[in-house]
């Protein structure tokens, strides 16, 4: 669907003077670029206000720079289809998560199909004006405008949380029940799910001023989303050829004719390896060719969703960022890793398939924790000493190793790359941060004061600490841990956020929250797995919180509403995604046990498998022995020291040559 979105853009460049509906013919629409709207000061001076637009090139190309702010934004309309559109969403992904095949339904698809619902309750829905608690409002203020619109898409977004389908926080919750069969209260559980996923929004909140305002976040990933928008509503001067809508239509109707040759007729294309046909009984060709269990060289696919599949889409992707994940690609998957495996057989490779996210004994034959584990859940040392040293397959310890690497490149890079504009931001020196048309538009409604998040940051924190008191023998997380889990937090959202927000890409620190907590707590995966929900979790809330935000300035949302819609919806996204899980964990017999399932049962859940998995590893065993001083693994954690130092030559290049743009 991003596809023929970005066509759109392709084939019809945006006019910034175009107006969003039938409404600005009632009430002309707010453009800073106007001359009515010109700074007498620079008009004196012979300036324009065409030196505000947006310095970001593909900003300036997309988003419209005009406003019309007597439209009706929160809406019966939207009230009613946001919520809506949010329970669908959170409920069928939630339910399609288990599955041996995920599957995850974006927010466009609601965004497209409230346009023809909300148009039919603008025809339909009575008029009239109602009354209640001295409060006036119409079920039916007008015609469905593109600020209605974009609110539900808000509440859309908020059913399917970033880059998953459903809070994360569910992932720990299944593993408590299913993996550890763990006894776990709903109530419990709810104060999980909701306190991490707030506290994401109050570092949202806070962090806004950085990661929204300036100019130069521009949250690429935002101009599909933007693009679609105005193709949906903005009327084109037709003077030959197609308009956006009919444009839209056919596109849209080209691509689901194209899903149906790998969905449906040759579902081969989905992953297609010429390596394994051409040597089908070869397990080093298997290795070497298979897109699912080995390296992929020489697959391909034609299924965009096995494209976009975890990096997201490349068409809203800066092509610099895609040239830098395909490199780093090339050089871990089709150099490291084989050098690594059939060279110098590291760490006893060549005993265990060369990718694979299972758990082995040092004869390659699957580890069985339940043999390690006490009644409450800790590490029984002594069967463990017994049992054997869990082992990992060649490519799940050096991508391990790569995610020390990341994070500590992640640091480096922002403060090298950013670090003086953070500072000054920092120091209350906004006004001197260049403005352009977008924030000039947006400072005509009233802001969100700072102290309405910071509410609802303390109110998570403090029900969260509470939970480690009440439930203390559940979560074995202590206060303290806690506490240095939202630290970490806090920490390291800014710098990630920065990455995503100019690359559309987010770099991950999971290892690296439960690498520290599993050392200061070795033996509690329990505590493992809630540490990292409310030291790493919650910045993935925050980012998607904050892509959230910007698209609704690039929109011209009214920042209040944005916050009521936001709330909201991830209040009744966090309620109804528990729901739907704790429902399937009571009613489906031997849910996620691929021992006990039937061989052809879908409900074998691969995505929480690897989340019980890195449990074991951080968490139960714990770093120290896997990673520590006489650990197998212990010379990945020199990679630390490794990507500290890989920005700085970039960056030196960067200063040689500054006006080379494809220098990050």
């Amino acid at each position: 669907m991003v596809i023929l979105v970005l066509l759109l853009d392709t084939k019809f460049q945006p006019e910034a003077s175009t107006g969003p509906g039938k409404q600005r013919k009632k009430q002309r629409g707010v453009s800073m670029a106007s001359k009515n709207h010109m700074d007498p000061e620079k008009a004196a001076n012979g300036s324009s206000e065409d030196h505000e637009r947006c310095a970001i090139e593909e900003v300036a190309l997309v988003v419209p720079e005009t406003d019309d702010p007597s439209m009706p934004v929160m809406t019966f309309r939207a009230w009613f289809l946001g919520l809506i559109t949010c329970i669908i969403l959170i409920f069928l992904n939630t339910f399609f998560t288990f599955r041996t095949q995920p599957l995850s339904i974006s927010a466009i698809l609601m965004q497209i199909a409230a346009l023809p619902i909300g148009k039919l309750m603008a025809s339909t829905l009575p008029k009239r004006q109602y009354s209640l608690l001295g409060w006036r409002f119409s079920l039916n203020p007008g015609p469905f405008n593109m600020k209605e619109h974009v609110i539900i898409t808000i509440f859309a977004n908020c059913g399917i949380s970033y880059g998953g389908g459903d809070a994360y926080s569910i992932g720990a919750i299944t593993i408590m029940k299913a993996y550890y069969k763990q006894s776990l209260s709903f109530l419990l559980a709810l104060i999980i799910v909701l306190t991490s996923q707030i506290l994401g929004y109050g570092w949202a909140g806070i962090l806004r001023r950085f990661l929204v305002d300036p100019v130069e976040m521009w949250w690429p990933s935002n101009l599909a989303q933007v693009s679609l928008f105005r193709a949906l509503h903005e009327k084109d001067n037709k003077a030959k050829g197609l308009t956006r809508m009919q444009f839209f239509l056919i596109a849209m109707a080209a691509s689901f004719a194209y899903y149906a040759l790998p969905g449906y007729l040759f579902p081969i294309l989905t992953f297609f390896s010429w390596v394994c046909w051409a040597w089908p009984h070869s397990i080093t060709a298997q290795q070497i060719g298979s897109g699912y269990h080995g390296l992929g060289v020489g697959a391909f696919t034609l299924d965009w969703a096995g494209i976009s599949a975890y990096h997201g889409s490349p068409l809203v992707t800066p092509w610099t960022s895609i040239l830098n994940v395909g490199v780093g690609f090339v050089l871990f998957i089709y150099v490291i890793v084989p050098i690594c495996y059939w060279k110098f057989n590291t760490f006893d490779a060549r005993k265990f398939p060369i990718f694979s996210n299972q758990l082995f004994t040092s004869s390659g034959h699957k580890y069985d924790t339940t043999k390690i584990l006490t009644p409450q859940f800790d590490l029984n040392i002594d069967a463990y000493n017994s049992y054997g040293k869990l082992y990992l397959s060649p490519l799940f310890a050096l991508s391990i190793g790569s995610g020390f690497a990341r994070f500590s490149a992640t640091l480096v890079h922002v403060a090298l790359f950013h670090g003086s504009a953070i500072l000054k931001q920092s120091r209350s020196a906004m006004k001197n941060v260049k403005v352009d048309i977008h924030e000039k538009l947006m400072q005509r409604y009233k802001q969100v004061p700072q102290w309405w998040f910071l509410i609802l940051l303390g109110g998570s924190i403090a029900l969260s600490l509470l939970m480690c008191f009440v439930w203390k023998e559940v979560v074995q997380l202590p206060w303290w841990g806690l506490l240095f889990g939202f630290v970490l937090s806090f920490i390291v959202t800014l710098p990630v956020g920065v990455i995503q927000a100019t690359t559309n890409q987010q770099p991950g620190f999971d290892i690296i929250a439960q690498f520290l907590i599993g050392y200061i707590l070795p033996g509690k995966p329990i505590a493992n797995l809630l540490f990292k929900i409310y030291g790493r979790i919650s910045t993935v809330h925050a980012l998607s919180f904050l892509s959230d935000l910007k698209l609704g300035h690039y929109m011209k949302i009214p920042p209040r509403c944005m916050y009521t819609a936001q709330l909201v919806g991830t209040l009744v996204a966090g309620i109804v995604n528990l729901a739907v899980a704790w429902w399937m964990l009571e009613s489906i017999d031997n849910l996620c046990d691929i021992d006990a399932l039937h061989p052809n049962s879908p409900w074998t859940c691969p995505k929480y498998r690897v989340t019980f998995d890195a449990s074991v590893i951080w968490g139960l065993i714990g770093p120290k022995r896997l990673f520590g001083p006489g650990g197998l693994y212990r010379n990945l954690v020199w990679l630390f020291i490794v990507g500290a130092f890989l920005p700085v030559p970039i960056w030196i290049l960067s200063k040689i040559f500054p006006d080379k743009k494809w220098i990050p």
